[in-house]
This record gives structure tokens, sequence and C-alpha cells, in this order.
């Protein structure tokens, strides 16, 4: 991620004195790493979405209603994940000028086929799985058991879907 980007994406912390028996230099970093996957979040919403409104082929039609169904859930994932960041004490990200850098280009839409859209959002899927099951670990490690629990939905919506569109294209 380029310097602009982490540098609006770190968490500031308000001004009040936080005791929910979580450490503060933890709550710090685990609103890095949510600010962090709610950024990945955002750009595999968009993805999707623009893959809905693109997508061509005699698959056209289940890509087109899973994507669907992904970016509403993405969508409301963020909020989610904002709101998880605001319980540590930290502010969620206010800077989203790298948002233009979230889509994909219209000549990777005009030049991708669906089986290339579907790949790209796989390995999207699959990072964001990667990067769940980290910060759940270091949750669990901290006995941050609602960051965990928030994480592990995550980290199910993501591997189902990385099933879903898996089955779409294989063989």
């Amino acid at each position: 991620m380029a310097n602009s980007a982490l540098a609006s994406l770190t968490p500031e912390t308000g001004k009040d004195s936080i005791n929910i028996g979580l450490k503060a230099d933890y709550r710090k970093s685990m609103a890095q790493d949510l600010s962090e996957i709610l950024a990945a979040t955002y750009r595999l919403t968009i993805k999707s979405h623009v893959y809905h409104w693109n997508v061509v082929g005699p698959i056209f039609k289940p890509i087109h209603d899973l994507t669907e169904a992904h970016y509403n859930a993405l969508f409301a994932d963020t909020d989610i994940i904002a709101e998880r960041i605001r319980a540590l004490g930290h502010l969620a990200p206010v800077n989203f000028d790298m948002t233009k850098s979230f889509a994909p280009t219209k000549s990777d839409v005009n030049q991708a086929s669906a089986h290339d859209m579907v790949n790209d959002l796989i390995k999207d899927h699959e990072e964001a799985v990667r990067d769940a099951r980290k910060a759940a670990g270091k949750a669990g490690d901290n006995d941050d058991v609602v960051t965990e629990d928030m994480l592990t939905a995550r980290l199910t919506f993501h591997e189902k879907a990385l099933w879903m569109l898996r089955a779409i294209i294989s063989g």
C-alpha cells in the first residue's frame, strides 16, 4: 500500500480514557489492522460491483447474481468493521483519497473474460481470508473475543464466497 494510503488509514485515538480490559497498544494495533481490512473490503466491494455490471458470456447470470449478493454483504461489513474500530477507541478511517485505485480500469474490464473476473475476485477473497485469519488470531491472543468473533464472521463470508466463485468456473 502506498505511503499516502497507509497514512490515511492510521487510527487516531479519541481523548477519552478507555478501560475495557484491552491494552491501549493492542487496541491501537488492532484498529490499524481493522482499518486495512476495511480498506480491502471497500476495494472488494467496488470490484465486485464493477464486475457485476460488466460480466458477459454464458456464465453471466450466475456471476451477475453472486456478485450482487457479495457487494451488498461486503458493503454491510464495512459498517461492522468501522464500528469495531470505534469501539476500540479509535477513529475509523476518514480519508479515502486512494479509492480511485480501488476499481479495475476500463481496459482491465474490456479485456477480462468472465473467468478472469472470477479469478480476480478469488485472489482478493483469498487475501481477505489470510488477513482476517491473522487479525483474528491476534485478537484471540489478546482476549478480544468481540473482534475475534467479528473476524470469524468475516472469514465465514469470504470462505463461502470462495467456494461459490470456484464452483461457478469449475470445469
